[in-house]
């Protein structure tokens, strides 16, 4: 018998960490950061592995005994807090698809500068006020630790990775390299299979191939982001973002986009492309600001084998580079680039991270264009609560940013068809290929609205009862 402990992405969308008892065996599924929802907790009341102080920051299980690691995606959600791991004493295998590899390097690097950028910024704070001075939790040269650590494996073959434990990746859609995991646990000749979706892909984006299909399963770990709403139409969602930049044009504004720097980025450039091509971009000057997206798009443009190829719509940028699909397009790597575009006032394109406003570049661009009343802000992505991000959507007039108060005068458009996560209908239609066999079902990441939706359309639907676990549940399977 083993069993399953949820230590993360229970009753919330970030933060993806499961640790699989199998006998003497230790098999830790994700190792995730909290991003975002941490934040609107009280102080003191915050996920300590969530903080800056890397004296306190220790994982609700024990390091040494961890045999192996499984990471379904290279989103900080799902891989962030792994150079942690190697820094308290892990050093085992850490298995990934090949394209997962690819990016955490340049991922996992950029977040250890910005830990450290913000544990320099936090500690000037805590000196004028008397108090003792933090670490951040990791630096590069965990990072470089970790990376040597990992193995990447191709699509769809199955690796022994313990004696009576065998895995294999499938496609999720979601960005590069994403996988649904499957994971067969052989038990006294019997074996046991547990399918974690990871994050399912959005059949509607234009990059990424569907998420496979899977039909059999023991335990099923879904995940449930958008379980209570589908998006709208892409044609719907293309025509808002087609308005909004026109709209920009008019006024003489900016546009500013917080993005992801893998996925979305490289999808909002594939699209950007399309209204360029057709003749239908008004403004003249794209900026990339963030060194990681132009890194993650250059691995992109090395794995265009492993794109939506079918798409007849998709297929001219086959052929191209990002620079000759989108020849308006410029990637600012510098400081001092980045700096220099907060001088433009009006007519250009900036998109640049984090995805949710809580971090990154983006935070500079919003303290000198949100006031300004010909600024629009378009939200293209999931908005966690306790972000910058969820406040802009939900209306707040004002915000402090880098110690500044400002003013929202600018025009927010929330987009919802772009999500690189499946919608409610895509979620039980991919589930429900399993629905003979009705595996023990457990909706993870998602924020409890979503989830209590979810469970129910299953229900509904399949007459399939879905369980929502809690943190710190243990089940046996």
């Amino acid at each position: 018998m083993s069993t399953l402990t949820f230590y993360g992405a229970a009753q919330r969308v970030t933060g993806s960490c499961y640790l699989i008892h199998r006998g003497a065996q230790r098999i830790l599924l994700e190792c995730g950061m909290l991003q975002g929802e941490n934040n609107h907790k009280p102080k003191g009341k915050r996920d300590r592995t969530n903080g800056h102080d890397s004296a306190e920051a220790r994982f609700p299980f024990e390091v040494g005994e961890i045999d192996a690691v499984i990471l379904s995606h290279a989103h900080l959600d799902h891989s962030g807090m792994l150079p942690l791991l190697v820094k308290q004493g892990y050093r085992g295998p850490i298995y990934m698809t090949q394209q997962t590899e690819a990016l955490l390097p340049t991922m996992h690097k950029d977040a250890a500068f910005l830990q450290l950028k913000d544990t320099e910024w936090e500690n000037k704070r805590r000196a004028r006020a008397g108090k003792r001075a933090i670490a951040p939790l990791y630096d590069v040269e965990d990072v470089e630790q970790e990376l040597g650590q990992c193995q990447g494996l191709a699509y769809g073959a199955v690796s022994e990775i313990l004696p009576g434990v065998k895995l294999s990746f499938r496609e999720a859609g979601h960005i590069l390299g994403s996988a649904i995991v499957e994971l067969w646990l052989e038990d006294k000749g019997e074996t046991r299979k547990l399918v974690f979706s990871g994050d399912l892909g959005n059949s509607k984006a234009p990059l990424m191939r569907d998420p496979a299909i899977i039909t059999e399963a023991d335990l099923l770990l879904m995940e449930s982001t958008y379980g209570d709403r589908n998006h709208q139409p892409l044609d719907r969602t293309l025509e808002e973002f087609r308005a909004a930049l026109n709209a920009a044009a008019q006024s003489g504004g900016n546009v500013l986009i917080p993005s992801f720097a893998v996925g979305r980025t490289q999808d909002l450039i594939y699209y950007l492309g399309q209204l360029y091509q057709s003749g239908q971009l008004k403004q003249n000057n794209i900026f990339i600001d963030s060194p990681m997206a132009t890194s993650i798009s250059e691995i992109y443009e090395q794995n265009t084998r492993l794109f939506n190829k079918d798409d007849p719509e998709f297929r001219e940028i086959m052929t191209h580079d990002w620079e000759q699909w989108l020849p308006i397009l410029r990637f600012t790597r510098s400081v001092e680039e980045s700096m220099a575009l907060n001088k433009i006032t009006g007519g250009a394109i900036i998109i640049a991270g984090s995805g949710m406003c809580h971090g990154g570049r983006i935070r500079h661009h919003l303290k000198y264009n949100l006031w300004r009343k010909n600024t629009h802000l378009v939200i293209v992505g999931f908005q966690a609560r306790g972000t910058l991000g969820r406040l802009l959507v939900d209306g707040v007039k004002k915000v402090k940013i880098l110690g500044s108060e400002i003013a929202v005068k600018a025009h927010i458009h929330t987009l919802g068809g772009f999500s690189a996560h499946a919608g409610q209908s895509q979620l039980l239609e991919w589930a429900g290929h399993m629905r003979k066999v009705m595996p023990r079902l457990y909706l993870v990441h998602g924020e409890s609205e979503a989830m209590l939706a979810l469970q129910k359309c299953f229900v509904e639907e399949y007459n399939w009862d879905a369980s929502i676990p809690t943190l710190g549940e243990v089940i046996q399977f």
